[in-house]
């Protein structure tokens, strides 16, 4: 019995020993990847900070004065919130409608049909922004072969974003549809069974059931995308590098300008606060008008 307890505590103190490390080793990496980057941006945007030179000059609210006072900051922000708009709304409609399609008519292929969509959403995003580069090409690219036209995509301010956002739908979607099938997936058969007895029809069951059901799945689906898209820059940078002119510039953009290309990493630092602002502002208004709704009778 008592060499029954020894091994009990033993085994409870290496439990302990192993949780302790645990959560010490995560603290650490929090510290050092999280926090530590957090603060020293913070700090940062209050100086004028060039590493190139060693410059490291208090300069106070200097940075937020400039970066407000920049017209190509205005014209980033208009372009993001244009590009997330669109990318957002396009991922859910088209997500929700092959989930719909999957989840009703493709029953038996059910998991073929979610990988299929889901691979663009795993494939790297630098290897797809290349051939979508190709696809877009004015010469030999196929878009403007299958469709007949005769557009520079890449290098007409008029269409280089929108190319680059219908890049990213493409790209996207298969997320939003995969998240909408798990959701349908959790929805009671019996509320439908109860509609159908009572005549509704398809888009009925749809709008009175199946949407009001899926709010949180939505809002799921548009918080988690908004945060990606006011941070998004790789396409850009390998598709048009701005271009052309500043026509495809968006804050992540700029902020990634601002610090590796001119190396003003002060000015890049409060840029990159302002952003982070907005991002937990919007998340909160969306997470309190959608609280309020669903606590309105």
């Amino acid at each position: 019995m008592r060499n029954m307890e020894v091994k009990a505590k033993r085994k409870a103190l290496r439990f302990f020993d192993f949780k302790n490390t645990t959560m010490l080793l995560l603290v650490i990496y929090l510290a050092i990847f999280l926090v530590y980057p957090i603060y020293k941006a913070f700090a940062g945007s209050f100086h004028g900070w060039n590493p190139l030179i060693d410059k490291y000059d208090f300069v106070g609210l200097q940075n937020f004065k400039d970066v407000l006072a920049d017209k190509l900051f205005w014209s980033s922000i208009s372009n993001t919130f244009i590009f997330s708009f669109f990318a957002i709304v396009f991922r859910v409609v088209i997500g929700l409608g092959l989930a719909l399609m999957i989840y009703s008519k493709m029953t038996k292929v059910k998991s073929f049909f979610q990988g299929m969509f889901y691979m663009p959403t795993i494939t790297p995003l630098v290897a797809v922004s290349f051939v979508w580069m190709w696809l877009y090409n004015p010469q030999f690219g196929l878009i403007n072969k299958v469709f007949g036209l005769d557009i520079n995509w890449l290098n007409n301010s008029h269409y280089a974003l929108p190319a680059i956002i219908i890049m990213t739908i493409w790209k996207d979607f298969g997320y939003a549809t995969v998240i909408f099938i798990g959701g349908l997936m959790s929805l009671p058969d019996d509320v439908y069974e109860a509609a159908s007895i009572d005549g509704a029809s398809k888009w009925q069951q749809f709008r009175s059931i199946t949407w009001p059901l899926l709010k949180p799945t939505t809002l799921f689906v548009v918080i988690t995308s908004l945060i990606t898209y006011l941070q998004t820059y790789i396409q850009i940078l390998i598709m048009t590098d701005g271009g052309p002119g500043t026509s495809t510039y968006v804050i992540s953009y700029l902020i990634y300008d601002e610090a590796f290309v001119k190396y003003n990493f002060g000015t890049a630092s409060a840029m990159s606060i302002i952003l982070f602002v907005m991002i937990a502002l919007l998340t909160a208004i969306m997470f309190k008008v959608t609280g309020e709704r669903k606590m309105t009778p």
